[in-house]
């Protein structure tokens, strides 16, 4: 390295994508946080693959030596420190210390910018004009961006590929998938010879395996082709308090896979509270369209250069989690909604329309707002999106969260999408703008004060909730008992923890905290003398008398 430093010195004065600091004892961390961000951009714009910040040098290259975490344990751990606030976690390829005769001297080796993908500081894009640090400009944003726009990752030929490493089984289901959503078509498909078909469908080109195929379609022994990305679903299933109980991965082919993680998600069925003819009496927690929408979505979306896989997340508390790698394109989830129409750019172009023809997605734009159409009918909370770090995360909700936003919806059929995501996030705790929260109470929708806000109480108070609850607390006792002989059944035994954690959050939202602990006291008691269940130490088994 002291070659390099010498070089820095000779032949580079300060410019985009080098800059000297002085820095002999300390300097701010924000500051390097923000030289990070902007000369990882400028060397992505320079078309370099690296560029460097330098301590222990003034401007005019005079070696000072710098002190600056002269510990080595504090200086690797400053590695951890910048990726924790830059955008997927990019940080130093290495840290130098060079022995100059002067004195100590760093030299930070910074990565350019993956190809397509500005990197933040703390969420801010930061650039250089000349040796000036600040925001890097939108036009330089949007051709970082543009560099993925260019060239289609899922359209590109593999020539030592072929016909021999798809699928024979995942074929078929591709050609009876395409018949369906073109039946025009299927006397003349069932006709056609594999490769015909494959062209047909836009899974291959002129008689040529793509990835978009290997995918698909591809054999499990085939995901070699398409390395270093990731054919890869992985399901995993967490328990209420988060900790992993089961998982399994899922590859080649995808249009199979899909199926498969369909199948494995627990879809239980849901039963509401009876109040009149309001809500239905039970429904799948799970609307099977959004369950295979938004994992083919997830499948169709992902940035596959980054190397990622895609994960369904199944919580025991009732919420799926959807995630993918790569920028959500169309910049915000309500623009998708709002336009309601088809998306000007994707991202996998080719494998988006090869996943239309098989019937797996649409491209109208409807998909992501039948979704909230769906939730809406069924009194469920919005799917909620989380656009950060290069990750789209998509969590759909399979139970009712705030009896009041049901009862809004079921009250008010007509409101239209864009209240009720407003009104969504109130029942999840979300902050409102003024012209938001005015906009609400000005349809009654809510009361309150900034920033606590809460859903009008209005409709409720003339529901007779507590009436009802009264009337059906025979059918509810039932239902809970029947979830707690369940669970010790499959169990074994549970302690009391155990049997607040199945039924806490079930309980109607009448009861306040100390009746719905009286309430599952009571349940426990009611099956002990009815002789179902029995005390075992500090926990609870089901009876051994006959």
């Amino acid at each position: 390295m002291k070659r390099k430093l010498d070089r820095l010195l000779r032949f580079e004065s300060e410019n985009e994508v080098v800059e000297f600091k002085e820095a002999k004892n300390s300097y701010a961390f924000d500051k390097i946080g923000k030289y990070f961000s902007a000369l990882c951009n400028e060397a992505n714009l320079k078309h370099l693959k690296r560029a460097w910040l330098v301590f222990g040098v003034k401007d005019n290259h005079t070696v000072v030596g710098s002190q600056f975490r002269a510990n080595v344990k504090d200086l690797q751990s400053f590695k951890k420190e910048i990726a924790d606030k830059t955008t997927n976690r990019l940080t130093f390829v290495d840290i130098h210390e060079v022995d100059h005769p002067n004195g100590r001297v760093l030299l930070f080796e910074i990565p350019a910018a993956p190809q397509g993908l500005p990197i933040a500081w703390d969420g801010h894009y930061y650039g250089r004009d000349g040796e000036s640090l600040g925001p890097l400009n939108l036009e330089e944003i949007e051709r970082i961006r543009a560099q993925n726009r260019a060239t289609d990752w899922s359209a590109v030929v593999l020539p030592s590929a072929s016909v021999n490493d798809l699928s024979p089984e995942a074929i078929e289901i591709a050609r009876e998938n395409f018949i369906q959503k073109n039946p025009k078509l299927a006397i003349e498909a069932k006709q056609w010879d594999v490769s015909t078909f494959l062209n047909k469908a836009k899974l291959t080109v002129n008689d040529q395996i793509t990835r978009t195929a290997i995918l698909l379609l591809g054999k499990a022994e085939a995901s070699h082709f398409i390395n270093p990305a990731s054919a890869t679903v992985t399901w995993i299933l967490k328990d209420r308090d988060g900790l992993e109980r089961d998982y399994q991965h899922f590859g080649c082919p995808l249009l199979l896979s899909v199926d498969e993680v369909f199948h494995k998600v627990r879809n239980l069925k849901y039963r509401y509270m009876r109040e009149g003819s309001l809500f239905p009496e039970e429904v799948d927690q799970y609307d099977p369209y959004i369950i295979r929408e938004a994992l083919n979505n997830a499948i169709a979306h992902q940035d596959y250069e980054l190397g990622g896989k895609v994960s369904v997340v199944e919580f025991e508390d009732g919420r799926l989690c959807f995630s993918n790698l790569g920028q959500f394109i169309p910049g915000s989830v309500e623009s998708v909604i709002q336009a309601d129409a088809p998306e000007s750019r994707y991202r996998n172009r080719f494998l988006t329309d090869a996943m239309v023809n098989l019937n797996m997605i649409d491209t109208i734009g409807s998909g992501i707002r039948k979704m909230f159409l769906i939730q809406k009918k069924r009194y469920f909370p919005l799917p909620e999106y989380e656009l950060e770090d290069n990750r789209v995360q998509v969590t759909i909700t399979g139970r009712v969260v705030d009896v009041a936003y049901a009862r809004k919806l079921a009250e008010y059929p007509d409101l239209t999408l864009e209240d009720i995501l407003l009104l969504d996030r109130v029942q999840k705790r979300k902050p409102l703008t003024d012209d938001q929260a005015k906009h609400l109470k000005a349809l009654g929708l809510i009361e309150g004060r900034k920033p606590n806000f809460h859903i009008s109480a209005q409709v409720a108070d003339h529901s007779g909730e507590r009436a009802q609850y009264i009337r059906n607390r025979a059918f509810d006792d039932q239902h809970y008992k029947q979830m707690i002989t369940e669970y010790l059944e499959k169990f074994g035994t549970a302690k009391r923890v155990d049997i607040n954690r199945l039924l806490l959050d079930k309980l109607p939202d009448v009861l306040d905290a100390t009746q719905k602990d009286n309430k599952v006291k009571n349940l426990l008691q009611a099956l002990k003398q009815e002789g179902v269940i029995e005390p075992d130490g500090k926990s609870w088994r089901m009876s051994k008398k006959p």
